[in-house]
């Protein structure tokens, strides 16, 4: 399990180092000033270049990214253009609502996808098969945006169980944070699910029509455990599959349903700075995504090597 991890952790830094050279590069050639673009009505060429020296955006290329480098490596992810704020702080106000709103959407779609999946992969062919297989199609073609707007409409507006401005953090309002919570981990999260409930319901189909499975059968095991102990645990691995990547998608989604919600995340900052040209934002807003990318496709490695001893490194 240790040489499991460590070739995993091995990979982190030449990925992020390629990830973050070329987002940089992106930003650099972007057509355009990004202090013309800060300065708004006000810029002219020469507030414009007297900006650009203060930002150091004058400077070579290489320059620019050896001191960018070497700023990361010491936690620092330079200043907001527009604020003049370290970027660290900013996204360290706004994580825990990002995070609070992706783990309320996966906690969402791991409930509805294993019910759904362990409905029809327990009896494949029968009516609730069909009837799981529907839901799931049904809610993968759904924008998760729609929900959203559909959520807040009916349960926010209209009957007025839940509030409109969903976040409240965590530490000022424990109940209040709960009821935020609830429609935009919903919206989040529906779409999620078919991906799980899917690859659930397939996986343990398969698993059920196993040699095995007959034998265990055949010796008079209940079927409740060889579903819970033999057919379940199987049937996890490419479940774990499906889940890497619907916590991938639904980092992406989120910038969307923050838009709906009003949620003060990452999101809603990352869309603003890419419009305003705030690059420094944007350039440590992907390397933090892809830490949080990289940091569940661990945590999902770790658990094949639990339930799986093949997918161990030599």
């Amino acid at each position: 399990m240790l040489n499991l991890i460590a070739s995993r952790i091995a990979l982190v830094v030449p990925q992020l180092a390629l990830l973050s050279l070329v987002v940089f590069a992106l930003t650099y050639f972007v057509p355009g000033s990004a202090a013309a673009a800060v300065l708004g009505t006000a810029a002219n060429p020469e507030s414009i270049a007297q900006l650009e020296t203060q930002l150091g955006l004058d400077r070579p290329f290489f320059e620019r990214l050896g001191s960018w480098y070497a700023g990361v490596l010491q936690g620092d992810l330079g200043t907001s253009y527009v604020s003049a704020r370290p970027v660290t702080q900013l996204f360290a106000e706004r994580l825990p609502a990002s995070l609070s709103l992706i783990g309320g959407g996966l906690v969402v779609s791991a409930v509805f996808g294993f019910a759904l999946g362990l409905l029809g992969g327990t009896k494949p062919g029968s009516l609730r098969d069909r009837i799981s297989t529907a839901l799931s199609s049904l809610s993968l073609s759904i924008p998760e945006f729609w929900i959203g707007i559909v959520l807040l409409l009916v349960f926010a507006v209209q009957l007025g169980w839940l509030p409109v401005v969903s976040y409240v953090p965590l530490t000022s309002d424990i109940v209040g944070w709960l009821r935020g919570m609830v429609l935009p981990s919903l919206s989040l999260g529906i779409v999620g699910c078919a991906l799980i409930a899917r690859q659930l319901r397939s996986s343990l189909a398969g698993a059920r029509e196993a040699r095995y499975m007959d034998s265990l059968t055949a010796a008079g095991v209940p079927q409740s455990r060889l579903i819970g102990r033999y057919a379940l645990k199987n049937a996890m691995v490419p479940v774990l599959g499906a889940s890497s990547i619907t916590v991938s998608v639904m980092i992406g989604t989120s910038f969307a349903i923050e838009k709906v919600f009003a949620f003060p995340g990452i999101g809603t900052l990352m869309l603003r700075s890419v419009t305003g040209k705030d690059f420094a934002v944007v350039q440590g807003g992907v390397l933090l995504i892809a830490v949080l990318v990289i940091a569940v496709n661990l945590l999902i490695d770790i658990a094949y090597g639990l339930i799986d001893p093949k997918a161990r490194a030599a």
